[in-house]
């Protein structure tokens, strides 16, 4: 086949503008505007090159697993956000194999499932060249996680447990345990991923979030929701205080506790977690009053704590700040586990 009919074959699944590159670039550029970030605020969040940036958006590179991780956590989105290009929900959704996209760089990531209804299941066909993987950042997001090796050779290493798939093998795991992955075989390597969320309220594709990057941070800090400064405590809105801890190099070098706006001191003495037209705790007037909660830990990346509204947490993720809900009470354990990456985000806590 000559190169003239090998591009036309190409373009006969692929016109111009639907190859995966320049999709996945439309989608980054969307999600960076809609945050009003330039490419250089993204470079600086990311860690990531402008001009590395500039050709994904352009549609002139493929991203690795590990870049997109990147990204995404820039971003403050979950990694299969950057293959939603549809807004309509489906109930059944079958992907013919003529229909799958061609290989592009050294690792290209197919979403088997675009536009499935609801986040029960999250599923890939990841394709790996040769020394391609995840990159050396682990991996951590709630519920659980299935990879079938289809062809080629994989190694997985889970929670420093090491294993190598080979056609045939499978590995399934709970996925708060750091997880990474590469090709270490000298030919390309495919697996079939499923990531099952803890419950499907959660974000497609997990909340992937890396510590080793949040640690570029020169002067991180982390506020946990307690009462007394020793446990968690387990109602957002009732609360008395923050303590904020200062993280640096993996340690915490500084604690200092803030007084926290709580249900009685708003003079309407509405319940934060009412429901409204918007639904629980969702409406204008909860948000404004979680961003009155939430002014004294301004400069804090996460928020730790024990219970929380649907509504309050969503309000918190517009405000940057990451919330995670713990089960763990006390605080130093619960701050010294999210510095280990191993802190779980149980998301099915939520009310």
């Amino acid at each position: 086949m000559t190169s003239t009919s090998n591009q036309t074959h190409r373009e006969s699944y692929f016109p111009a503008a639907s190859q995966p590159e320049i999709l996945l670039g439309r989608k980054l550029r969307e999600l960076r505007t809609r945050q009003n970030l330039s490419l250089r605020a993204l470079a600086e969040r990311s860690g990531l090159n402008v001009n590395t940036l500039s050709m994904l958006e352009n549609g002139k590179t493929s991203p690795s697993v590990s870049t997109l991780n990147q990204l995404a956590l820039a971003l403050n989105v979950p990694i299969a956000h950057f293959f939603e290009v549809k807004p309509t929900e489906k109930h059944v959704v079958f992907t013919p194999h003529s229909k799958l996209p061609e290989n592009a760089g050294s690792t290209h990531i197919q979403n088997l499932g675009i536009d499935l209804a609801g986040n029960a299941l999250q599923q890939f066909l990841i394709t790996l060249k040769p020394g391609a993987g995840s990159g050396d950042q682990t991996i951590v997001h709630t519920g659980h996680e299935f990879v079938h090796c289809l062809s080629g050779k994989v190694h997985y290493r889970v929670n420093k447990e090491h294993y190598v798939l080979q056609p045939g093998d499978s590995l399934v795991f709970e996925a708060y345990l750091p997880h990474c992955w590469k090709n270490d075989s000298k030919i390309e390597s495919q697996i079939l991923l499923v990531l099952a969320p803890a419950d499907e309220s959660e974000e497609p594709g997990g909340r992937h979030f890396s510590l080793e990057y949040m640690k570029k941070e020169f002067n991180m800090k982390i506020a946990l929701i307690t009462d007394d400064g020793k446990t968690i405590s387990q109602h957002f809105g009732r609360a008395s205080h923050y303590l904020v801890m200062t993280i640096e190099d993996g340690k915490i070098i500084d604690r200092e506790m803030r007084p926290k706006t709580g249900h009685g001191q708003f003079h309407t003495g509405t319940h934060e977690e009412t429901t409204d037209a918007a639904g629980h705790g969702m409406g204008t007037d909860s948000h404004n009053k979680h961003v009155s909660m939430a002014e004294v830990i301004a400069d804090c990346k996460v928020l730790l704590c024990g219970g929380m509204g649907r509504g309050a947490y969503q309000s918190m993720q517009r405000l940057n700040i990451t919330p995670i809900v713990s089960t763990l009470r006390d605080v130093e354990e619960a701050a010294q586990a999210f510095i280990d990456g191993k802190l779980v985000d149980h998301t099915e806590l939520l009310h």
